[in-house]
């Protein structure tokens, strides 16, 4: 039996799951979970390298442990970060993408190539964040003078492990310099940014074996979690799909992007898939009720959270894409500046949260049916988000969409779901 390790990591915590077949289903077992957080070091938002490559091979150690037959193993990770390399060193510090130094360079990149032209040819929507505004920081800070590569966060740690240096497809997508008809780096934008040739490599599909780290095939899985978690959807027809973490990202599965102006101006995103474009809306998720949990009642379970936000009449709404929650001092404060009237307690701003959630979600829903033509009669929910049954309530009844919420760990299942293929033809 051929056994695989997925090793999925978040903003906020990763996890090692082993999976099996058996019949046509997939089985799992968790054996190893550990936190991960941005660290702020001389005022700037971080990632700590040195801990995620320990808590990495420590899991993978749990793992063998548990399964010493393991075939192969995957990482995917949350999208844009990535590491630079001057030779075989990281340049660090490794920045993490709610850190606020492209507020300067995003202009300077417009001055260049205004988005509506970056839009046309590579179809990703703006954030401040998109690894192309993080590369021209880069750029103007004199970091990419002596880089040699950039390895997208989950090809570093694959990286680290079996010593390849790979570029897979679904993450690179995420970066806003990827061609969304070719598939491939956008020479103009390269050039016409002035980033380093060097830097950019040809891209590999999901499935390729890149290497081996303790008799284990390394295998590129979709690295951009959202890439696996639609991977792992059991969808049927037209369908919406709803990632649901610490971002939400809704969208549906298209044969060919969409980069023209009505899909611009929806801020709709066009990111690779298996075999697919998935083009979708990132919106603020689950990052607004951690922080406000962080905030105002720190450790409180969620079940009593949503009840006594259900129980709330607080009936005010805010923008969830308003960029003031990308990364607040406090959250508290940044729903006050932006509400007519100020909630009395934890509940209300609960209250407030999930139906500004479920909100944002309609608007969405709504572009993306104009922008396709595709009238999809149902949601499907997964990850963490789709364990709250208040929050699906208020999105069914916001959306008017038959909500399939799947308590399931998609993104793992996506990942395993491309390994399994990939050792399916190997002995």
């Amino acid at each position: 039996m051929k056994r695989c390790l997925a090793i999925d990591i978040g903003a906020s915590s990763g996890r090692h799951i082993v999976g099996w077949m058996e019949g046509a289903t997939i089985c799992t077992r968790e054996v190893y979970r550990f936190p991960n957080g941005v660290t702020e070091r001389d005022g700037r938002l971080t990632w700590d390298l040195d801990a995620l490559v320990e808590h990495v091979r420590a899991g993978i150690d749990a793992a063998l442990e548990a399964y010493p037959g393991l075939d192969s193993l995957s990482i995917d990770t949350w999208g844009v970060d990535y590491v630079l390399l001057r030779g075989d060193e990281e340049v660090l510090p490794c920045y993490a993408y709610r850190d606020g130094r492209t507020a300067g360079p995003i202009e300077l990149v417009h001055g260049i190539m205004p988005f509506e032209a970056l839009y046309r040819r590579t179809g990703i929507q703006f954030e401040p964040f998109n690894t192309v505004y993080q590369l021209y920081a880069d750029k103007l800070a004199g970091r990419l003078e002596e880089a040699t590569d950039f390895l997208m966060m989950p090809e570093y740690l694959m990286y680290r492990l079996c010593g390849v240096r790979a570029h897979e497809y679904t993450d690179a997508t995420t970066t806003g310099l990827v061609n969304a008809r070719t598939g491939a780096y956008d020479p103009e934008i390269i050039a016409a940014l002035g980033l380093p040739e060097r830097l950019f490599h040809p891209l590999q599909q999901p499935g390729t074996v890149i290497g081996e780290y303790r008799g284990l095939r390394v295998v590129l899985c979709p690295t951009h979690d959202t890439a696996s978690a639609v991977e792992g959807i059991p969808m049927e027809g037209d369908a919406l799909y709803l990632s649901s973490g610490t971002w939400s990202l809704l969208g549906v599965k298209l044969d060919a992007p969409l980069t023209d102006e009505a899909s611009r101006l929806a801020n709709c995103s066009n990111e690779g898939g298996v075999g697919y474009i998935r083009y979708l809306k990132n919106i603020m998720g689950m990052w607004l009720v951690n922080r406000l949990r962080d905030e105002l009642c720190p450790g409180a379970p969620w079940d009593g959270i949503t009840r006594d936000a259900a129980a709330s009449r607080f009936e005010a709404l805010v923008d969830v894409d308003d960029p003031a929650f990308m990364a607040p001092r406090s959250m508290r404060e940044a729903f006050d500046a932006r509400l007519p009237v100020r909630p009395e307690g934890p509940a209300d701003y609960f209250r407030c949260a999930y139906r500004s959630l479920a909100e944002g979600y309609r608007r969405a829903i709504a572009q993306i049916e104009a922008n396709t033509g595709k009238t999809c009669p149902r949601l499907y929910i997964v990850g963490g988000g789709a364990k709250n049954r208040f929050l699906n309530r208020l999105t069914e009844q916001a959306t008017g969409k038959e909500v399939v919420a799947l308590p399931i760990e998609a993104t793992c299942l996506g990942n395993l779901k491309t390994q399994l293929i990939s050792n399916s033809g190997r002995n």
